[in-house]
């Protein structure tokens, strides 16, 4: 059996790479004699990484560059994706199950309609043409907002065999698309089933003050050109830091840490902001860049504070109360899910005083705050699990139906 994976993965974001992380563990695990193949934006990375076979995403044809830009220009851009597809058929010739593993694949985030929803819907519909199964694997969705980016993902969800959301928000989202779901599944995010790391017991010492992590984004809109980008960002940069400063100004210790490599520019403004701080607590950085790196900062600190998803849910996997600062819906259904809704607000308008009041809330009971959360874990483990169940029995299956052997055996 031949398995793609499908993804934006070792483009930098450390959610995405988290996700197929997370995939590859299971496969590996579960199906050790399946051939895997990786489709994804930077394959030199991933291979290097992950140490599994890979191609672009963008599929190469055997035409000279000199020769696809003469029929670009007489036949137009079409002739280039028809020509992308037959060299996507190829690649896909042999493959029986296409999964594309997490990550919030139906938005449109930063994105335009020739971008990433493209992608989606060719590669999907190559796979159609080669009756090659697709399974969408807890992922997130919405909104989208563009009509034409609406229309290529759509379409690609349609084509799949099997779909699961990480959240509720996501599988109403589908449903208003006009896609029948009687048949789908919600399963929790892929990334919570990462191994965490090893000195996650630890017990922190609460004689010391308090330490807050905070996780910052470079955070410019939800569109990739939209007009209040730099005002957007330049208010952002600034009440992280006005934060930032009154934590060590009442005596807490601040970590901050990044979720993307995109976030860096971020970070690095932060402190310039915060060059002349005074106060008693202690500011520190760490450029985070996978999260295993997140959740070895998240594990330093008492609680955090941060706005991309995946960032959130390492915080919430390893038991530290957090503040969401999101900027998209599913933040606030993964805060629903640990009943932590309360202290939610919204990347763009939050109120740098109603945090420092949730941080004193959290910080005065947070034995309380940690337990509620591992409760919420156990479950989310065990939904985890059922999963991989279903996912052996019905999706994992060459052209025939029939499961590896291996997978057989295990299921009698």
């Amino acid at each position: 059996m031949k398995i793609a994976l499908l993804g934006q993965f070792g483009s930098g974001n450390s959610g995405n790479d988290g996700s197929l992380e997370a995939m590859l563990g299971f496969l590996r695990s579960a199906c050790p004699d399946a051939a895997l193949l990786c489709i994804c934006s930077n394959p030199a990375a991933i291979r290097e990484r992950f140490r599994l076979d890979v191609t672009g995403l963008r599929a190469r044809t055997a035409l000279f560059p000199p020769t696809r830009r003469w029929l670009d220009s007489r036949l137009g851009r079409n002739i280039g994706r028809l020509l992308g597809l037959a060299s996507i058929l190829r690649i896909l010739g042999d493959v029986d199950v296409m999964v594309i593993p997490g990550t919030g694949i139906l938005d449109d985030f930063q994105e335009s309609p020739f971008g990433w929803p493209f992608i989606v819907y060719w590669w999907c519909f190559a796979a159609r043409l080669r009756g090659t199964r697709i399974a969408f694997v807890s992922i997130g969705a919405g909104p989208i907002r563009g009509g034409l980016s609406r229309w290529f993902l759509t379409s690609a969800a349609r084509m799949a065999s099997y779909r699961s959301y990480r959240d509720d928000f996501s599988l109403r989202y589908v449903q208003g698309l006009g896609i029948d779901t009687d048949s789908d599944h919600r399963f929790p995010d892929l990334a919570f089933g990462l191994q965490e790391p090893a000195q996650s017991g630890a017990v922190r010492d609460r004689q010391k003050p308090a330490t807050v992590g905070i996780g910052v984004m470079q955070y410019r809109g939800w569109e990739r050109d939209h007009a209040n980008a730099d005002a957007i960002y330049t208010t952002y940069i600034a009440k992280i830091a006005t934060l930032t400063r009154r934590l060590l100004d009442g005596g807490r210790d601040v970590r901050l840490f990044m979720g993307d490599r995109a976030d860096e520019k971020a970070l690095d403004d932060i402190l310039a902001a915060l060059r002349k701080t005074g106060g008693t607590g202690h500011l520190s950085a760490t450029r985070t860049a996978s999260l295993q790196a997140v959740m070895d900062e998240v594990l330093k600190v008492d609680m955090a504070i941060v706005s991309r998803f995946h960032n959130l849910l390492c915080a919430l996997k390893l038991g530290r109360p957090t503040l969401s600062l999101g900027y998209a819906e599913k933040n606030d259904e993964l805060m629903g899910a640990f009943d932590r809704s309360e202290f939610c607000q919204h990347i763009e308008c939050f109120d740098v005083d109603q945090v420092l009041r949730q941080v004193d809330i959290v910080l005065d009971d947070l034995t309380a705050a940690e337990s509620a959360i591992s409760r919420h874990n156990i479950a989310i483990r065990a939904e985890l699990r059922r999963q991989e169940d279903l996912l052996l029995a019905e999706v994992l299956v060459d052209r025939r139906g029939n499961a590896l052997p291996l997978v057989q055996d295990a299921l009698r």
